[in-house]
């Protein structure tokens, strides 16, 4: 019986290790966040809110995104709706899974503050 514990275990490091190894091997797109910039919306503006949204984009393997979704809010629509749409227009660098450009999801924080 002993030794059937130790193949078990010995198989669950196996497997747990094969799987932070394909986890690894994905690489989340990017996008130059210097070229691609909100509009500040202008009740936002006139209100001074401001505030940080987070969203993740599924971008394909050419660059473009394929879908997206608000996973905190800035506590501001407006500010949350022109965050989504301006970096959902912008081009982004593909995500690679084994070292080919593929579809994968990445997460951006966009931050609006007045000076």
């Amino acid at each position: 019986m002993s030794s059937n514990k130790r193949w078990l275990s010995a198989a669950a490091v196996v497997l747990l290790a094969n799987a932070s190894l394909a986890y690894a091997a994905e690489v989340p797109a990017s996008f130059d966040a210097k070229n691609c910039k909100a509009e500040y919306p202008k009740a936002s503006l006139m209100n001074e809110e401001q505030g940080t949204v987070s969203m993740s984009f599924l971008v394909s393997a050419g660059g473009d995104v394929m879908d997206s979704k608000i996973e905190k809010s800035s506590g501001f629509k407006n500010l949350d709706k022109a965050a989504i749409k301006a970096i959902s227009a912008c081009k982004f660098k593909p995500g690679t899974k084994d070292g080919k450009p593929d579809q994968t999801w990445t997460k951006v924080d966009y931050a609006w503050k007045l000076d």
